[in-house]
């Protein structure tokens, strides 16, 4: 079963529970008023004739029922009259001229309560009334013919109502479900022509903010990270062939090359050289390769320990002296920590120093004077580490592709690099709830800003 036809059927079913309880109180209040007012009549109408039984049983002492009915005609279908005296006994009948059946009921019950009403097996309504002054029992009954037909009629009328809501509600509804869930089909058959080779078709969504629509905008978004990603994927082993086969190809010409000469021990010595420096240059990105590579699968966890970023910071600017001896850093506080929780970060010590490492090493790399300057601000929400240098800028229509895997800028292509060193480090601060931004300064300096949640 389709979800249009689930629906619907859900919906019709809700309608007709809600229809089937409304016709039936009605049906049950009116059935119930149709009995109350015809017991109403009879006991009016029982009333009227003993009062004129009375009348006239004053001025004769023998009274029959032509002497009544030339008085008081018959007004209800099979009415029918019994007085009883206090024994029970049958003093006057009026009616049919049929033997006399009147239904055996409780006489304490009747002086008691005054009144008794109730209804034969044949939905003749009786009316019993007890006159304590003449301590006789007066039992009127008839039959409701018109009232019952009337009511038989309802039923027919409720039945036919219902049974016509319910084929308009069922028809209504699956149009309506039909047209509601029309963005959801439309997701659906998008779903099965979605592939790598078609990103870009798009599902169009209506100005109504609904869920449904919301559900279409939101799997728009998806198609559209969808393409981004395998777009990235497509460059990236693009990009990662192109610098993995330049070395292997230096490599494989400087080993033929030395394999068809005759050199001498300096001239071979000079070709492995060469080939140790392709090898380290390979080496380095194979590792930063499986640096990203490791840090995609690899999420913030709250079970990691906080960290004083100052001593993390120091401690990492020592081991990189230690690597580059040509290299000046210097380290200063912009705003002096009011609390040691304002230089407390939640995070892996091993990335974050991964990261200061290869922002230490990318200012270095792209310095003109080999100067590192870092200053820390400092505050209760977040911590700002500075690394400014001095050299060429990045042109504004390339800074928002520094973070990209592979891309280097146009002011560093006469120098060594893979451009993989600022994707690691954002990838890491993006680990850590930080955020990583580069700016261009006055006087050719350039500044990477890497800011950090703290304990606060």
């Amino acid at each position: 079963m389709n979800l249009k036809l689930r629906f619907a059927l859900l919906f019709t079913s809700f309608v007709a529970a809600i229809l089937l309880v409304a016709f039936t109180s009605i049906y049950f209040f009116y059935a119930t008023y149709r009995e109350d007012d015809y017991y109403n009549r009879v006991q009016t109408e029982g009333n009227d004739l003993y009062g004129i039984y009375v009348n006239l049983k004053s001025k004769s002492s023998v009274v029959n029922q032509d002497d009544v009915m030339r008085i008081h005609r018959i007004a209800l279908v099979y009415e029918r009259l019994y007085l009883l005296d206090s024994t029970g006994s049958l003093i006057f009948s009026l009616g049919r001229n049929t033997p006399v059946d009147f239904p055996v009921f409780n006489f304490a019950q009747v002086r008691k309560m005054g009144l008794m009403r109730l209804t034969d097996k044949n939905n003749h309504q009786i009316v019993v009334t007890y006159k304590p002054n003449e301590r006789q029992y007066l039992i009127t009954t008839a039959y409701d013919r018109i009232g019952f037909k009337k009511l038989k009629t309802m039923q027919l009328i409720l039945a036919g109502v219902f049974g016509a809501s319910l084929l308009l509600t069922a028809i209504m509804s699956f149009l309506f479900v039909g047209q509601a869930i029309k963005p959801i089909v439309e997701l659906s058959n998008q779903m099965k022509r979605t592939n790598e080779l078609n990103l870009s078709e798009r599902i169009f969504v209506k100005p109504a903010k609904d869920e449904i629509n919301t559900i279409a905008q939101n799997f728009n978004a998806m198609l559209e990270r969808l393409k981004n990603a395998f777009e990235f994927r497509k460059s990236y082993v693009h990009q990662t062939s192109h610098e993995l086969r330049t070395p292997l190809a230096v490599m494989l010409s400087q080993t033929e090359a030395a394999l068809n000469s005759n050199y001498d021990a300096a001239g071979y010595r000079k070709v492995l050289m060469s080939l140790k420096e392709d090898q380290q240059h390979l080496i380095e990105l194979t590792n930063a390769l499986l640096l990203i590579s490791q840090n995609e699968q690899i999420e913030f966890m709250d079970e990691w320990p906080y960290l004083r970023i100052d001593e993390l910071l120091f401690d990492t600017v020592a081991y990189f002296n230690k690597n580059f001896p040509d290299v000046k850093t210097a380290i200063a506080f912009d705003t002096m920590p009011l609390d040691d929780a304002e230089l407390m970060v939640k995070g892996n010590e091993s990335l974050l120093k991964a990261a200061f490492m290869n922002l230490l090493k990318n200012a270095y790399l792209y310095s003109d004077d080999k100067t590192i300057n870092i200053s820390l601000n400092t505050n209760k929400q977040n911590i700002v580490i500075k690394f400014e240098n001095a050299g060429m800028q990045i042109d504004k229509d390339e800074q928002d592709k520094i973070f990209v895997p592979f891309f280097r800028g146009s002011n560093v292509q006469k120098k060594k690099g893979f451009g993989l060193g600022l994707p690691i480090v954002n990838r890491i601060v993006q680990i850590h709830k930080g955020k990583l931004d580069y700016q261009a300064l006055n006087k050719n300096r350039n500044l990477l800003l890497l800011q950090l949640p703290v304990k606060g």
